[in-house]
């Protein structure tokens, strides 16, 4: 079966936050993120999006299953967590699209979606009079425990699409690690690209 990308909006977005919290917890539960996800959480923030005029939530179906999801919104829209992060950077966070998460299932990866996520997320940024699209990554330490042996981070495919990391532009955000028993503090590194 082959995978449909549709871009949900309002009522759509509404109908799938079951289906988008349990992609999200399943998705972060591996590496590099060992996310323990809470789906009272999880439907919290994604319906942000669904009450963003602004932001796209883009899903990738499996006849009508979602095994796959992106988002993004105006940076701007997270400037409590990231102004800081860009305070010294020089840009200014009405010209950056976040793209925020991606994440897919990994029997259905290798068909495109990664592609068609960010394609649909940067054409939403240019509709927006966006200069640039930026994401970030979390950065864990190659000789991490639970770093899977033969791992190869994402680097270059967001290279190939035109990101590269942003000097200095670190977030720092608090979650619980799977194997924790109190949520800890994680440093994400930007990734950016002009539009």
């Amino acid at each position: 079966m082959s995978l449909e990308i549709r871009t949900l909006t309002g009522a759509g977005i509404e109908a799938a936050l079951d289906d988008l919290a349990r992609l999200r917890i399943a998705v972060f539960r591996d590496w590099p993120y060992l996310y323990d996800g809470d789906r009272d959480y999880e439907r919290r923030y994604m319906a942000s999006y669904r009450d963003n005029p602004r932001a796209i939530l883009v899903g990738a179906f499996a006849g009508e299953q979602l095994v796959g999801a992106a988002t993004g919104t105006p940076m701007e829209d997270h400037a409590e967590g990231f102004a800081g992060a860009f305070a010294d950077s020089g840009l200014d966070l009405s010209d950056i699209f976040y793209c925020a998460e991606s994440v897919l299932l990994p029997d259905w990866r290798g068909q495109g979606a990664g592609h068609a996520f960010f394609e649909a997320r940067e054409a939403q940024g240019r509709r927006l009079g966006r200069r640039y699209s930026a994401f970030c990554s979390v950065i864990r330490p190659d000789d991490h425990p639970r770093r899977p042996e033969g791992y190869r981070p994402l680097d270059g495919f967001w290279r190939k699409r035109g990101y590269a990391p942003l000097p200095g532009v670190v977030a720092e955000f608090d979650w619980k690690d799977i194997d924790d028993d109190a949520p800890t503090r994680h440093r994400l590194q930007f990734w950016i690209r002009e539009l």
